[in-house]
């Protein structure tokens, strides 16, 4: 019903689009001159009067109608039901919502939930009808004011970019709070871990076992709960990944920009561009079918010993992946330099070659850090390779041919299934990705400080 209603407003706001329009050059007697603004911006204005208020109107009676009709409900109900214990009464009142939606029920319900689910399906009726009522009247209205409103003299250009520059603070807004939302709830869980261990034992621990018991007396009540093994492996493997992704990505998009002829740029870049599109379980599957059993092959033909999960096997899996993040990017940041820089280069006499490395990639050099850093974050959020190729084991090793984990794949480890949130061994998952949150931070300040440095020489 209330798509049916949205897509109706929709509807009816783009008409309205049109008859604003026809409007405009009808008081302008068919010389646009006349006319304060474009056209356009007239049908725009009578659609945002038509479409806004009634939109908003939509929004607010969506989302209040199901605790209104609820609380009448409940109000309705005979005083025995009505007067049961919270728990007991939010169980009846799921009974009769799912009498309402056609749902099987747990057992066969008594008359007066009958009469309570009768009486909540006929409240949705008659408010579904009142918000089509409501809506609908109030979009005509708004339509037909706009309407009269437009004349020569209305400045609808400044109306609408006003409208459009409130939706986008409030855009801008959300994100902000979202944002801000984010890290404070992170923040404070992390504040609560660290009431039960350490700052100093998380960071600077060398033993990650976070198996806590539910009682005191059990054996492994206490666990261990030093990252510095998590840290590790992340930089591990992150390392390797970005090993094989920066040169080749790099070296790939100079090949495409300044090399390759445009029929091969055609074909090759694309097909580069699929290897972002493949889904990272996919990437899983090849690095713990192929490569991993593929590198143990090698090494004992070399007399090295690799485990069956291993850095070295979830690193060049994710470097494969991340390859597209580098190559694009700084494909396109490199073909954005502009043409004069080449010319003036290849006019003093440098090779193809000399340019490249002396002017474009300096001038280039701020986007493609930005890439790299993409990259880097892309590498240290992955959690599906690494749990397939390189294991879940928190070993604290700098050698890739042993299995290794990151702090990502025990974020996920520690909140699968049922948890409790007061217990440390859950919160240790927002202490990690409170210092995954850090790392990043850090990461951008010195791509900004990179950028910005390098920008002050080349503008």
């Amino acid at each position: 019903m209330s798509f049916y209603l949205f897509l109706t407003l929709l509807l009816l706001s783009s008409g309205c689009y049109y008859l604003g329009r026809r409007r405009a050059f009808t008081v302008a007697g068919d010389h646009v001159r006349n006319l304060h603004s474009l056209p356009s911006y007239y049908g725009a204005y009578t659609a945002l009067w038509c479409g806004l208020p009634a939109l908003l109107v939509f929004a607010a009676w969506t989302a209040l109608q199901p605790s209104i009709i609820l609380e009448l409900v409940t109000n309705a109900l005979p005083p025995e039901l009505r007067t049961l214990p919270p728990g007991r009464l939010d169980l009846v009142l799921n009974d009769i919502k799912n009498l309402v939606n056609g749902n099987i029920v747990s057992s066969a319900p008594d008359p007066a939930i009958l009469a309570a689910a009768d009486h909540y399906r006929n409240l949705q009726l008659i408010g579904n009808a009142a918000l089509w009522i409501a809506v609908m009247s109030l979009a005509i209205a708004g339509a037909a004011h706009a309407w009269r409103a437009i004349s020569p003299k209305l400045r609808a250009r400044n109306r609408v970019e006003q409208v459009v520059n409130l939706f986008l603070v409030i855009s801008s807004t959300i994100a902000i709070f979202t944002t801000v939302g984010i890290i404070l709830s992170v923040l404070f869980e992390s504040i609560l871990f660290f009431g039960k261990v350490p700052i100093s034992d998380f960071l600077l621990g060398l033993q990650w076992s976070p198996q806590t018991a539910l009682r005191a007396d059990q054996a492994g009540s206490s666990g261990a709960f030093g990252a510095v093994p998590l840290f590790a492996g992340t930089l591990l493997i992150s390392g390797i990944a970005m090993l094989v992704a920066v040169p080749i990505g790099l070296m790939s998009a100079l090949y495409l920009s300044e090399y390759a002829t445009p029929k091969f740029r055609a074909t090759a870049k694309p097909a580069l561009e699929v290897l972002a599109g493949i889904p990272t379980v996919v990437y899983g599957f090849f690095a713990a079918l192929t490569v991993a059993p593929l590198l143990r092959d090698i090494g004992t033909a070399l007399g090295l010993q690799v485990a069956s999960e291993s850095a070295l096997a979830a690193g060049l899996v994710m470097g494969i992946m991340i390859i597209p993040f580098v190559s694009s990017l700084s494909d396109d940041v490199i073909n954005a330099v502009p043409q004069s820089m080449r010319d003036g280069s290849y006019a003093l006499g440098a090779t193809k070659s000399e340019t490249i490395k002396r002017v474009l990639l300096p001038a280039a050099l701020p986007g493609i850090v930005g890439s790299i850093l993409l990259a880097v974050s892309r590498a240290i959020g992955e959690t599906m390779i690494v749990v397939m190729a390189a294991g879940l084991s928190a070993n604290l090793t700098a050698n890739p041919l042993q299995a290794v984990t990151t702090v990502t794949v025990q974020i996920v480890t520690l909140l699968t299934g049922d948890q409790e949130f007061d217990s440390a061994k859950t919160l240790a998952a927002f202490a990690l990705g409170m210092v995954l949150f850090v790392v990043t931070l850090i990461l951008n300040i010195i791509a900004l400080h990179v950028v910005r440095k390098y920008r002050e020489q080349y503008e």
